[in-house]
């Protein structure tokens, strides 16, 4: 199943609210994640009054910044800035505006802004929120899943071990999951969802907001096959359904799970995929494990 979204008509503006003089202070200021049209009055008006706006990639940026008419002057953040660098920036705090913006989307999601706002509230300064878009939240609304419980678990590791052992931590979250992924790790990171977590209900959206919006549904063994060969281009976001309600495991399920695992596995993974599959406690399958591989 397929959705789209149209792109803004050319030469779409954002409506200006004028405010007052913004007072001095951190503002994160979320940002559109494709469609220029989805900065808000108020972001727009924030980033103009900024003294300092302080960006992961400036040429990403600098387009945003013309279109909302900002002529401030851009200073990098980002995962190497140096605690140098933020003290610097705080020590600005009490007499500037100082906007921190993401590529695209709201700023310390998947982002090291958070650091900055520790620091800034450590210091007494006042940080402001100016929200809007998020690439998490609109995909988790496309997807058509649960959306009263959800675990953000940003973007899984790519190596094989350390991401399965993540896939293992995350398999008994009653909670539907939002991930981020680029295209070309999108196939192997779906084929080690459909391992670790068995058979769920998952949509894979990209491009959000943009003329080629797709959200893709289906189950996390389909979409793993679909994008095996073909990887998509764009920005992605995986969305994975919570497990299965289930009836409580007995010890004799649990050990004839194991023991079948454990013919082919190390306890640690063979308890990490028991307990994806039946659906029970990590450390209640290990310990067992531990148990078992040990008579």
């Amino acid at each position: 199943m397929r959705c789209r979204a149209p792109l803004a008509p050319p030469g779409a503006s954002v409506m200006i609210a004028v405010m007052d003089r913004l007072p001095p202070g951190l503002y994160i200021v979320a940002t559109p994640i494709g469609n220029l049209a989805d900065l808000s009055p108020r972001a727009a008006e924030t980033l103009r009054q900024a003294d300092l706006i302080l960006a992961e990639d400036k040429r990403v940026s600098a387009k945003l910044l013309a279109f909302a008419g900002a002529k401030a002057p851009m200073a990098t953040y980002h995962d190497h800035t140096s605690e140098a660098e933020r003290e610097a920036i705080v020590a600005r705090l009490g007499s500037e505006v100082v906007a921190l913006i993401s590529d695209a989307g709201t700023p310390l999601i998947s982002d090291p802004g958070y650091k900055l706002v520790r620091a800034a509230r450590s210091a007494g300064h006042a940080v402001h929120a100016i929200p809007g878009p998020s690439a998490a939240i609109a995909a988790l609304t496309l997807s058509g899943l649960p959306t009263d419980r959800f675990l953000f678990a940003g973007f899984l590791p790519p190596k094989d071990k350390a991401r399965a052992d993540a896939i293992a931590e995350l398999a008994s979250v009653r909670a539907t999951l939002v991930l981020y992924e680029s295209g070309p790790r999108l196939g192997p990171a779906l084929a080690a969802l459909a391992a670790g977590l068995g058979r769920r209900e998952a949509a894979v959206a990209r491009e959000i907001t943009k003329l080629h919006e797709e959200c893709v549904t289906g189950s996390l063994e389909d979409l793993a096959a679909r994008y095996a060969e073909v990887p998509p281009k764009g920005e992605i976001v995986i969305v994975v359904g919570p497990p299965a309600e289930r009836e409580a495991v007995s010890d004799n399920e649990l050990d004839a799970a194991l023991d079948e695992a454990l013919s082919r596995l190390s306890p640690s993974r063979a308890a990490a995929e028991v307990a994806a599959l039946l659906g029970v406690p990590r450390k209640r399958a290990y310990a067992r494990a531990l148990e078992r591989s040990a008579k």
